[in-house]
């Protein structure tokens, strides 16, 4: 059976960067009702509360709610309230180091960025985000920029040598994510394992992103059951039958 519930957030949950709609938010509510959920993502904590948690209908079963931000390098939990269980925060050095190699190599590539909406590089503590068009760039010019992923793979080329001591992964639709080495969305499920002390075997994650050098790809070397959809629309069927699965399952018992 089941019991914990992992998801993507951009491209999975909800459309990059947009909120939940209210569709979405009934369904993780009746989906909080009968089994434990996870949200892991790129986005840094603020994020998850303009996306999701401002727009959750209920407010019941909160307890049974993870947050990993920043691809699993924060973990927050409900406990009368939001608390942040962990930070695998860099250092001053560390952030400086990724940012200057970040700003070197895109002064070196064609990139065909003609525009851009808001601060290409981002520093969230745990992980520095390089956002090719701008942290708050549109979500149709986004997929456009590198449907792909040439544009990106070229960039994450360049960053791994002088960044070996570092994760460097593709993220979300325009974006480069860096974290300490070992710290990615796998790391993030492992830890999920531990604390909630759930087995791999009851675990199922979400992502549209599964493929090899997705930002979801990671989470296939946990060995916990893998789901790929192709947007909120499909999430949303998949959330619907993992409850009629596990409502039927609770009546047996029953």
């Amino acid at each position: 059976m089941k019991k914990l519930i992992i998801f993507d957030l951009d491209g999975t949950l909800a459309e990059s960067k947009a909120a939940i709609d209210p569709e979405m938010s009934d369904l993780i509510g009746r989906l909080l009702k009968v089994a434990k959920m996870a949200i892991i993502s790129g986005g840094d904590w603020p994020q998850f509360q303009t996306q999701v948690l401002s727009h959750l209908s209920s407010k019941q079963n909160m307890q049974n709610l993870s947050i990993l931000p920043t691809c699993g390098t924060k973990y927050y939990r409900y406990r009368s309230g939001w608390k942040k269980i962990y930070a695998e925060d860099l250092t001053v050095e560390e952030r400086k180091k990724i940012t200057d190699n970040i700003e070197k190599t895109i002064k070196g590539l064609r990139l065909g960025i003609t525009k851009t909406w808001g601060e290409q590089i981002e520093d969230r503590g745990s992980q520095i985000t390089f956002s090719a068009l701008g942290q708050h760039a549109p979500g149709k010019v986004k997929k456009k920029w590198d449907p792909d992923l040439a544009k990106r793979k070229k960039i994450k080329s360049k960053l791994d040598r002088p960044l070996r001591e570092f994760s460097v992964e593709i993220g979300g639709s325009t974006s480069i994510d860096i974290t300490k080495r070992g710290i990615d969305k796998a790391y993030g499920i492992h830890k999920l394992e531990k604390i909630l002390s759930i087995r791999r075997s009851e675990i199922i994650y979400i992502g549209d992103a599964l493929f090899a050098g997705g930002n979801d790809y990671p989470a296939i070397s946990t060995g916990v059951t893998c789901i790929q959809v192709k947007g909120p629309e499909e999430t949303k069927k998949v959330i619907e039958t993992i409850i009629a699965c596990l409502e039927k399952t609770t009546k047996r018992k029953q």
